[in-house]
C-alpha cells in the first residue's frame, strides 16, 4: 500500500531532516523490535489486570475508602485505555512491532477492539492527518479548533470530561458510527451517511462492532469467573470519564496552539513528561508528537533518542510541560469568549 504521507510538502520536510541523520543514526532509530512491542502490550494489561485486582481488594474496605480506591482505579484504567489507543497508533503505521502481521491483527485485538477502535479505519484516517498536518485539510483539526480558549471555557471542557458527559457523547457517537449512521471518524466534527432501513444499520452495527462486543464480554467473563463481574463497570466508568479527559489534553498538547503551517517542526509540539503525565496522558512516548511527525517510522521506545538527535542539531527546543500547554490553551482573553470552542 502506498503511503499516503508521499510527495506533500511534509514528506519534503521530511526528506531534507532524514538527510541530517548520518545512515548509523537513521538505522539506530527506526529499528523496530518484536520484543519491544511485547512489552508494551503486556504491560499495559498488566497494569489493568492489576487494578482490577486492587479494585477488589478495596471491596473489603469502609464504603468511603473502597469509593476513594475505586476513584484511583478508574484514572489508572483511564490512563490504559489511552495507553491502548496509542499501541493501536503505533500498530496503525506498524512501528510497534517489527512483524506486519502483530501490527494488524494482535494489535487490533488486544488493543484497539477492547476500546472500540478499529486499526484499519484508524489508519486510514490518521495518514490523512500526516498528510495535511497544520493546514485547513487535516482530519483531525475539529480537535484543537478555537484555541486558545478562555480559561472559564477550558474549565467548562474539562469539567465535561471528568463527569463523563464526553464521554457519553463518545459512546453514543461509537454507536452510530458502527451502524453507519455517521462516517466513521476519531475527530471532534461528524459527517451523516445516507439513512437506510433500521434493519440495515443494525446490521452494520453488529457488523463493525461485534469485535468490541466480542472483547468486551471476554473481559467481563473473566472478571465472573474471578467472582467480580461487577468490577466491569470500573472498565466502563474509566471509558466514560478521564479516558476523554486525557485524549483531550493529549490532543491540545500535540498540536493545539501551534503555528498553521506545513513545516512539521512548528505545526506540532513535543511535550515534557514525568512520571504522572507518562501514566496518564503520554503513554508509549507520545508526547515526543514532533518526532514522530518527522519521522513516523520511528517506533515510540526509540522517539526519546530521535528528540536527543534533534535538540543536539538545533532543530528542536527544550519542550514546556503539560501545565505549560494547559496554560497556554487556556490564556485567550475573556473578550473572546465567544468564539468557536475546540473539541
Amino acid at each position: 500500500m502506498n503511503h499516503p504521507e508521499n510527495d506533500t510538502p511534509q514528506s519534503a520536510t521530511r526528506q531534507r531532516l532524514t538527510a541530517l541523520l548520518s545512515k548509523a543514526e537513521l538505522q539506530a532509530v527506526t529499528e523496530r523490535s518484536n520484543l519491544a512491542g511485547l512489552w508494551a502490550v503486556a504491560s499495559i494489561w498488566a497494569t489493568i489486570v492489576a487494578v482490577f485486582a486492587f479494585s477488589a481488594w478495596a471491596m473489603q474496605l469502609p464504603p468511603l475508602w473502597r469509593t476513594l480506591c475505586w476513584l484511583l482505579a478508574i484514572v489508572v484504567l483511564g490512563g490504559r485505555q489511552l495507553a491502548l489507543a496509542i499501541a493501536t497508533h503505533e500498530g496503525a503505521h506498524r512501528t510497534l512491532f517489527a512483524t506486519r502481521q502483530l501490527n494488524d491483527h494482535l494489535t487490533d485485538w488486544l488493543c484497539g477492539r477492547p476500546i472500540g477502535l478499529d486499526l484499519f479505519k484508524y489508519r486510514q484516517h490518521h495518514f490523512i492527518h500526516h498528510t495535511h498536518t497544520g493546514t485547513n485539510d487535516d482530519i483531525d483539526l475539529s480537535l484543537i479548533q478555537g484555541l486558545p480558549t478562555t480559561r472559564r471555557s477550558m474549565v467548562r471542557k474539562l469539567t465535561r470530561d471528568a463527569f463523563g458527559v464526553t464521554g457519553l457523547k463518545f459512546l453514543i457517537g461509537r454507536f452510530l458510527m458502527d451502524a453507519e449512521y455517521l462516517k466513521w471518524t476519531v475527530a471532534s466534527h461528524y459527517e451523516w451517511l445516507p439513512r437506510q432501513s433500521v434493519a440495515h444499520h443494525l446490521a452494520c452495527f453488529f457488523k463493525n462492532a461485534y469485535p468490541t462486543l466480542l472483547t468486551n464480554i471476554v473481559l467481563f467473563a473473566v472478571l465472573y469467573t474471578a467472582g467480580h463481574g461487577e468490577l466491569y463497570w470500573v472498565w466502563v466508568l474509566a471509558y466514560l470519564s478521564p479516558y476523554p479527559l486525557f485524549i483531550r489534553i493529549r490532543a491540545m498538547a500535540e498540536h493545539a496552539a501551534t503555528e498553521r503551517t506545513t513545516d512539521m517542526l512548528k505545526n506540532t509540539r513535543t511535550t515534557r513528561a514525568g512520571f504522572l503525565a507518562r501514566a496518564l496522558v503520554a503513554p508509549l512516548n507520545v508526547n515526543y508528537h514532533i518526532e514522530h511527525h518527522a519521522m513516523a517510522s520511528v517506533p515510540w521506545q526509540k522517539l526519546p533518542a530521535l528528540h536527543r538527535i534533534l535538540r543536539h542539531k538545533g532543530l528542536v527546543n527544550s519542550p514546556p510541560g503539560y501545565l505549560d500547554v494547559l496554560k497556554l490553551v487556556s490564556s485567550a482573553p475573556a473578550k473572546n469568549a465567544d468564539q468557536p470552542e475546540g473539541a
